[in-house]
């Protein structure tokens, strides 16, 4: 059939292909609806590769749990031995995906490439995993690598949303959509054959596919579904044809021809047939319908007593011999449809194992569940271990209430099988997960159950985690620091007599971190901690402790430590595949962005944790509250729903914790001129943090109290807190510009003189803080401070970033990377004024580079 109205993507791609093969490397997103012709478009793409390009084609199956790895076993006989070197070694459970990455990267940078694998959307976690990897760093390959999937099929939720959010800021990649075909195409098509070609576009809405099917149909006239068109070629076949075709649709979409040929002996004359209709194919060894929508059709025509009758046949034909550890999901799946309960729990589990074990945590959680579903017959221990196993994948695949759940039952199974040390492992892992869910005040008291629970039994691994919990718990909470060290001692002292290093350097970090929250130093040895982590690749260890730093430099309104964290944290998570944390992370840089004022890119960072779907509770509320300050200092409306949603997400300590959720309401308050509620609000959260040593939000309670009029009480104080609380704004002031917060240094500036008020406007106008700016101008005026200056014009509100007219004039200077000087000579002004303009665009901007703030100028332009 003629490739219609598909010209313009094939000759994009071809463009990428030959690009991407001279380096460096693309990737190429193709999306569309079933049946709109991806596949098709690809079969082109290859077809006009040079005949040095090498085509790697791989696929994803729609199985109820797919198989780790799917597509990469389809493609692995054509790349290099040491791809299927490791390949084997992973799927045996003797390698790490890692390591069949990395293979696969370096057979790519050898020869220019074309790798492509096909349904997306159905891809087990371990292939999103493999996408991911190889994207972040195709730069260095010459190699294009298409994906397709289906946009109908995914939605928010959707683990491939998470890819395509994280694919979203590489610039190398690229995004084609397939669109229906037009009337005209059609018409084109059923040119010659007798039917109404405005029937058949009506009929198939333009679906290429559903096109081709009800064309291929042997009736003069258009069937109304492609159900029938599909039945229309069914009905075609010979019996034995047709048993093909109903066997394979009840396999899935593809299945192998060995298995197949095991299953209906003699049935070459009969696979001929089948393929020749045009609704199956083969490939190498493998035998598949042309589309999934032809299989649904021809499934639902198969009777359930023989499809229960074929999936016990596949089952005892997979088990006939040794199960490999690539086909226990596939025996899983039929043991299932097959009503086999005892093969479900004998190879669920294995499966789910086997998944874990190559980082596909989503599909090791759905294997657990399937084994559950059964469970019911066996042994309480057993029954126990399928828990802890799917506690432990639906803790990393961030499904934290199903982990939640299976915690909680499998630590009053071992309560009841007199098993102690598995009982305080179970609840040490539920008090982390609780906490993880916003649930702290439980979380501790969980915690501080499973240390009961361990301390009654010899020492051992699992108390050594315990104890590190409650440290952990401690530095979160805010406690004395001689809590955290009295913890992190007794879990140091466990971590070297059974020799685990993350136990040991943990607990080296908390107690540091704790003194540095409080006021004093230990940052560099928090540092020390994370680089000696580092070294001795504890991943994750270091992962956890390189995204609590970042929560450390936020809480401590340190914009340049912050910065600096969270780019470490993000590289690090990335070049480990560590996304648990890397969530986290980006939560974390949503309130560093608002501290530097920053504001739309906090917005969009917030935006971006709400709409990601393995986003935790914790994150939510982080970013939730970001959004209701933003709009707040704007003057925006819906200020409060996302900090009453935040403050629904997790408990009052939580909030407390952090101290942003507790702040924010009493910001907001202050900025809509109540500020009654105001000091009634902060005196709340005073009373709520007496028995902790949080001065940065004690602090910050007091300061508000102060600049409603009321007389705060004496309270541990962060330094410029404590510098405006005696008095000292300028003092404040200058701390806060050291640290990077302009929005708080313009804050203490409104206690100061004419000067500083009338610096504290300008700062607040160009921040865009129209509701501080509005209370400024009010302050202005009572104390007889003239003149007072306008709030910013239209164009600069007009502007995404809040630019004036001058400061985007620099804006275009910096993208023809013009210095100071120049830009100062361009524009008649000083080159010290120059720099001040490009300071503040800087800034606005949330770029710390000339380059970035030129990006930032030529990507609205390009769109």
């Amino acid at each position: 059939m003629d490739l219609l109205e598909r010209e313009t993507v094939l000759q994009d791609l071809a463009g990428h292909l030959t690009a991407a093969t001279s380096g460096p490397g693309r990737v190429a997103l193709v999306r569309g609806e079933a049946g709109i012709g991806k596949t098709t478009v690809i079969e082109h793409l290859i077809k006009l590769a040079d005949p040095h390009v090498r085509a790697l084609v791989g696929a994803c199956d729609p199985l109820t749990t797919p198989r780790p790895l799917g597509p990469l076993l389809d493609l692995a006989p054509d790349c290099a031995e040491t791809v299927r070197t490791a390949l084997g070694q992973a799927l045996a459970g003797a390698g790490h995906p890692g390591e069949v990455f990395q293979s696969l990267l370096d057979d790519l940078r050898g020869c220019p490439s074309l790798l492509v694998i096909e349904d997306v959307h159905w891809a087990d976690e371990a292939t999103l995993d493999l996408l991911r990897y190889l994207a972040r760093r195709l730069p260095t390959v010459p190699a294009l690598v298409v994906a397709t999937y289906r946009d109908d099929a995914i939605g928010r939720a959707h683990p491939l949303a998470a890819l395509l959010g994280t694919l979203a800021g590489y610039r190398w990649v690229s995004r084609h959509a397939l669109a229906r075909l037009s009337r005209l195409a059609v018409a084109r098509l059923a040119s010659g054959r007798a039917v109404d070609a405005e029937e058949l576009y009506r009929v198939s809405a333009g679906n290429p596919f559903l096109v081709t099917e009800i064309l291929a149909a042997p009736t003069e006239h258009i069937p109304a579904t492609v159900r029938e068109a599909v039945a229309g070629r069914l009905a075609s076949l010979s019996e034995p044809a047709r048993q093909v075709a109903d066997m394979l649709a009840v396999l899935g979409h593809r299945a192998s021809l060995p298995l197949l040929a095991g299953l209906l002996p003699d049935a070459d004359g009969a696979l001929e047939e089948a393929t020749a209709c045009g609704i199956l194919r083969v490939g190498g060894q493998l035998i598949e319908f042309c589309h999934e929508l032809a299989r649904l059709a021809v499934l639902e025509t198969v009777p359930v007593a023989y499809r229960l009758q074929i999936h016990r046949q596949v089952l005892a034909a997979l088990r006939s011999g040794p199960v490999a550890a690539d086909d226990l999901a596939l025996v899983a799946d039929h043991a299932e449809a097959a009503g086999d309960s005892a093969a479900v729990l004998e190879y669920a589990p294995q499966a789910a194992a086997h998944a874990a074990a190559l980082g596909a945590y989503r599909e090791a959680a759905a294997q657990y569940t399937r084994a559950l579903h059964y469970a019911a017959c066996l042994p309480p221990e057993q029954q126990a271990s399928l828990l802890e196993g799917h506690a432990q994948a639906c803790s990393m695949a961030r499904r934290l209430d199903e982990a939640i759940a299976s915690r909680r039952t499998a630590a009053k199974l071992r309560h009841a099988l007199g098993d102690r040390l598995r009982e305080g492992e179970n609840l040490r892992w539920l008090s982390c997960m609780l906490h993880l869910n916003g649930h702290s005040t439980e979380a501790a008291q969980t915690g501080l159950e499973a240390v009961r629970t361990l301390e009654k039994l010899r020492p051992s691994a699992e108390l050594g985690g315990a104890y590190l919990n409650l440290s952990t718990l401690a530095v979160y909470g805010h406690e004395d620091a001689e809590v955290a060290a009295a913890y992190a001692d007794r879990a140091m002292a466990v971590g070297e007599q059974f020799g685990d290093a993350g136990l040991v350097v943990q607990a080296r970090f908390l107690p540091a971190a704790a003194r540095t929250l409080c006021g004093g130093s230990g940052w560099e040895e928090c540092e020390h901690a994370v680089s000696s982590a580092m070294a001795q690749d504890l991943q994750l260890d270091a992962s956890f402790l390189a995204m609590l730093m970042c929560l450390y430099a936020v809480q401590l309104h340190d914009d340049a430590r912050a910065t600096a964290a969270v780019q470490r944290s993000e590289t690090y998570c990335l070049e480990h595949e560590l996304l648990t944390y890397l969530y986290c992370t980006k939560a974390m840089d949503s309130w560093r962005l608002l501290h530097r004022g920053s504001w739309n890119q906090a917005t969009d960072a917030a935006h971006g944790i709400l709409s990601h779907p393995l986003s935790p509770p914790v994150d939510r509320a982080i970013a939730l509250t970001v959004l209701g300050l933003v709009r707040a200092r704007r003057g925006e409306p819906q200020v409060w729903p996302p900090l009453e949603q935040a403050a629904r997400l997790v408990d009052a300590n939580f909030l407390l914790s952090t101290g942003l959720g507790w702040e924010a309401r009493v910001e907001v308050a202050w900025l809509t001129e109540d500020d009654e509620l105001a000091k009634t609000e902060a005196h709340h959260g005073l009373s709520a943090v007496a028995d902790r040593t949080h001065p940065w939000l004690s602090g910050a309670l007091a300061c508000w109290i102060r600049r409603t009029g009321g007389t705060p009480p004496q309270v541990p104080a962060a330094e410029p807190y404590a510098l405006e609380l005696a008095g000292d704004w300028a003092g404040a002031a200058a701390r806060w510009d050291q640290l990077g917060c302009r929005y708080d240094a313009a804050l203490a500036r409104l206690a100061g003189n004419a000067a500083a008020l009338r610096q504290a406007l300008a700062d607040l106008e160009t921040l865009g803080a129209r509701r501080a700016a509005k209370r400024a101008r009010a302050m202005m005026r009572n104390r007889g401070v003239r003149p007072v200056r306008s709030s910013p014009r239209a164009a600069t509100r007009a502007n995404p970033y809040g630019l004036t007219n001058r400061e985007m004039d620099v804006l275009k200077l910096l993208a023809e990377d013009l210095r100071d000087a120049e830009i100062a000579a361009r524009l008649y002004i000083t080159p010290k004024t120059a720099g001040h303009h490009v300071g503040a665009v800087l800034a606005k901007l949330g770029v710390h580079t000339r380059h970035e703030a030129a990006r930032k100028f030529e990507c609205p332009k390009s769109r």
